[in-house]
């Protein structure tokens, strides 16, 4: 079977492999009848865990596009009607063809988490099945309370925890069970494009908060403040004490809410992990965590930590609306953490990524007319130019390779944006990004 997984796409690995499987059908590729591959085969051929394959076919069974029997395997169902797909217009012109490498920032490197402990630990998972509780399996709770512990110095019940599918479907629930229309939220200027577009997607007012050299800076009139301290995006800087303090005593004093994005805090380079802003105010403080970093975004899977306030609210939006993630993943990510594999996965990983730095640092050391920012963490570097980033993005994409402009991460002040460039280096082997370094380097 013909079917393209990208590590790009922010959906899932079953989703993905259902949404390829529905087409297929759809444009008369696979027939009423047809048998597809074993499970196991499937998962062969695709390199990915058998589990990822399991989850997809069930998803088309229970919509009906596929059915089973026992001794007779999978196939497409035979009482299924084809769905026509209209050919594209004759006029429509052909596809523009992207670089051959996108830097992409904060994309993780994927291809050194396949291990025996991996799949040892979706072959437990999949062993067992039933309902997915709206709260998370209670087990990775558990072992997600002992994780922050470990790597950020953060006690906290496992009560407090709610499985989510990643930082925005947590920011997503938060803002629907705790927050009033029209509420207005404040998001660092610069900062993460993806969360900063929620609240407004959900009917709210999103203020821009400048953020200076020292990170994001106290909020005036605002219900709540999205932050980043541990690697404010995209600088890369970690928010000094004094900062952390004040933010506090505005949470306290305004009863205002913190939402803390844990965005890359355990891919550290210098020093060890620093302690999550949960920590210091717990009574005040959302955090938001994700696999994606340390894993990969395909795994969809993630986790809040509320203050205790907080915790009904976002249960009853959870019972209304699901658990989105599958009980088969959050056994599998519980086994996995369980083993101590993640950390020691963690520990590999930072080291290699590390190596990709030191290559971003040699390539711009004694470049006129640029300036690296610091690395202290996470998977992206950040480059000021003299050279405007809209002449270079071009060139560079004209030779096979993609980079994004500094000023993407600004909201509504573009005029105040930076001038640079952001590279992504965690996707990518050593080879392919020493080879876009000549090419970005060349161009600048």
């Amino acid at each position: 079977m013909h079917l393209v997984l990208s590590p790009t796409d922010p959906r899932t690995l079953p989703v993905q492999i259902c949404a390829g499987i529905r087409e297929q059908i759809q444009r008369q590729i696979l027939s009423p009848g047809q048998e597809l591959p074993s499970t196991r085969a499937l998962a062969a051929q695709l390199g990915i865990s058998r589990g990822s394959v399991v989850t997809a076919y069930d998803q088309l069974l229970a919509e009906g596009y596929l059915e089973a029997a026992i001794g007779s395997g999978t196939r497409v169902c035979a009482q299924l009607l084809h769905t026509t797909v209209s050919p594209e217009p004759a006029s429509s012109p052909p596809p523009t063809p992207g670089p051959a490498l996108e830097l992409t920032p904060g994309l993780a490197d994927t291809a050194r988490i396949v291990t025996p402990e991996w799949r040892a630990a979706w072959r437990e998972a999949a062993t067992g099945l039933g309902p997915s509780p709206a709260q998370g399996h209670e087990r990775l709770r558990e072992e997600v309370a002992a994780h922050l512990g470990h790597m950020r110095g953060l006690s906290v019940s496992p009560d407090r925890i709610v499985i989510t599918a990643g930082a925005r479907d947590g920011l997503t629930t938060l803002i629907r069970a705790a927050f009033a229309p029209g509420s207005r939220f404040g998001v660092e200027s610069p900062g993460y494009p993806s969360l900063r577009r929620i609240p407004s997607a959900l009917g709210h007012r999103v203020v821009d908060v400048p953020a200076d050299k020292h990170g994001v800076t106290v909020p005036a009139d605002v219900d709540a403040l999205i932050v980043t301290p541990s690697h404010q995006y995209p600088f890369g800087g970690s928010l000094p004490a004094p900062r952390r303090t004040a933010l506090a005593a505005w949470a306290r004093e305004s009863t205002g809410l913190l939402i803390e994005d844990d965005f890359d805090s355990e891919l550290r380079y210098a020093g060890a992990p620093l302690p999550a802003l949960a920590a210091l105010e717990p009574d005040n403080t959302v955090l938001l965590g994700t696999f994606s970093s340390v894993i990969s975004p395909s795994i969809g899977c993630g986790y809040v930590v509320l203050p205790p306030r907080l915790v009904e609210p976002v249960l009853q939006d959870r019972e209304l609306f699901g658990q989105p993630v599958s009980a088969i993943t959050q056994k599998a990510l519980a086994n996995f953490l369980a083993s101590g594999a993640l950390r020691r996965h963690t520990g590999r990983m930072r080291r290699a990524y590390k190596r990709r730095r030191d290559l971003v640092y040699a390539a711009f050391a004694s470049l006129p007319g640029t300036q690296l920012l610091p690395i202290h963490g996470g998977l992206h570097a950040v480059v000021l130019c003299d050279r405007p980033a809209d002449e270079v993005i071009p060139q560079a994409r004209a030779r096979g390779v993609g980079v994004t402009a500094l000023a993407h991460y600004w909201g509504g002040h573009q005029g105040e944006a930076a001038n640079g460039l952001v590279l992504g280096f965690g996707h990518v082997t050593d080879q392919e990004l020493v080879k876009a370094l000549e090419v970005v380097v060349s161009c600048l």
